[in-house]
């Protein structure tokens, strides 16, 4: 268990560049050179993640703890790749009524945010190429950023992915499945129907339980949020701001956002920090309770899923549904790249000619995340002092 303590915690403290540098920096560790599994088993793993709302690469993280040391080792692996960002992303919220007062540090942030809004770009760019391949999937994300850009709300982000899943189930339902006779042999294995029913339970119930109690709430409405947040990453954005509403205004849930993006870990902590400044006067028990409601849904969820996941992605029905909501993703993400991202963030031509310059940057000379975070810090400070 220190094992695998050991190796995530290094894991989280060094894993910039979000989800999809992550799944890289696993399969180098725990497949090429440790051997904890196999190539064929890390792609199942990675596929499944797509699958499910929430945290892709923290999902993928707590599935190879899973397989390593059991239930333990999952939120042992979890735990301890985590737990860098969440403790950095505490601090700055904690110490975020500083900002206010600093000219230094305000301009190194609104630099971040202008790197928000190059990396969103990026990913929306990246995901429309990977997802919105047909006339049907690019027309569900034009869907879902117009009705998301017309209602913005959690209702109409819920309602866009059911429908997008039923156009999927229809439209897109896929018959190229392997169908040789090493698949046909695949043994079904059940899920875990105990960690299913407790998903379901919390996701119907929080609410109507949470009415009156401040901490519950809070719980709840993080939990509602992990569970719809499909794509994992950059994803999380939108709904997140949903989630928080008037509690926080556009700059200070901005900034939480291009926090997230400048440390190492998941992009999901950035719940660690609204948690924090919802609740000024318990920042540390706000942070804890609204990480844990973020992540919960989607390593319930793996838990429940991951041993039997191979017979079920063979199901047609099923592909077509992922591929539908998949595409509405894109949507919801390009929706959020307008609002809050750029309209919070840039304001004016001299703010637009950095983001062209950084979407270049990390798109076509590979600029590493990191360095890209420095430069952009540098960036918002020097334009601060020119102001």
């Amino acid at each position: 268990m220190l094992h695998i303590f050991r190796h995530f915690f290094l894991l989280g403290l060094t894993s910039f560049g979000g989800p999809a540098a992550h799944l890289g920096y696993f399969h180098r560790l725990f497949v090429v050179k440790l051997g904890w599994l196999d190539d064929a088993a890390y792609a199942r793993l990675v596929a499944l993640s797509q699958f499910l709302p929430g945290p892709g690469s923290s999902q993928v993280g707590f599935a190879i703890g899973l397989k390593r040391g059991g239930l333990i080792g999952g939120l042992i692996a979890f735990t301890a790749f985590t737990l860098p960002s969440f403790l950095v992303l505490l601090i700055l919220a904690v110490l975020a009524a500083q900002f206010e007062q600093n000219s230094y540090l305000l301009g190194a942030i609104h630099g971040l945010k202008l790197l928000a809004v190059i990396v969103v770009a990026d990913a929306t760019m990246k995901m429309f190429n990977s997802f919105c391949k047909c006339k049907v999937t690019a027309g569900l994300c034009v869907f879902t950023s117009v009705v998301l850009l017309l209602m913005p709300g959690l209702w109409a982000q819920c309602g866009v992915l059911v429908i997008a899943a039923t156009i999927g189930a229809i439209a897109l339902r896929q018959s190229d499945f392997d169908t040789s006779a090493a698949a046909s042999r695949t043994v079904a294995v059940p899920p875990r129907w105990w960690a299913l029913l407790l998903f379901a339970a919390l996701f119907l119930i929080l609410p109507l339980l949470s009415q009156d109690h401040l901490w519950l709430a809070l719980f709840s409405d993080f939990f509602q949020a992990g569970s719809l947040v499909f794509g994992g990453g950059h994803v999380v954005l939108p709904l997140l701001q949903v989630t928080v509403g008037d509690s926080l205004s556009q700059s200070q849930f901005l900034t939480g956002y291009a926090a997230a993006q400048a440390v190492p870990g998941p992009m999901f902590t950035l719940a660690t920090y609204l948690g924090a400044m919802v609740i000024p006067s318990a920042p540390v028990v706000g942070a804890i309770v609204a990480t844990l409601g973020v992540f919960m849904p989607g390593l319930l969820l793996m838990l429940a899923l991951h041993n039997s996941w191979e017979a079920m992605a063979r199901r047609p029905l099923l592909a077509g549904v992922i591929a539908g909501i998949n595409a509405a993703v894109v949507g919801l993400l390009l929706a959020a790249l307008y609002q809050p991202v750029f309209s919070s963030a840039v304001g004016s031509a001299v703010d637009f000619a950095w983001v062209v310059v950084g979407f270049f940057l990390l798109n076509k000379v590979k600029m590493p995340v990191f360095a890209l975070v420095v430069l952009s810090a540098g960036v918002g400070l020097a334009l601060s002092l020119v102001g």
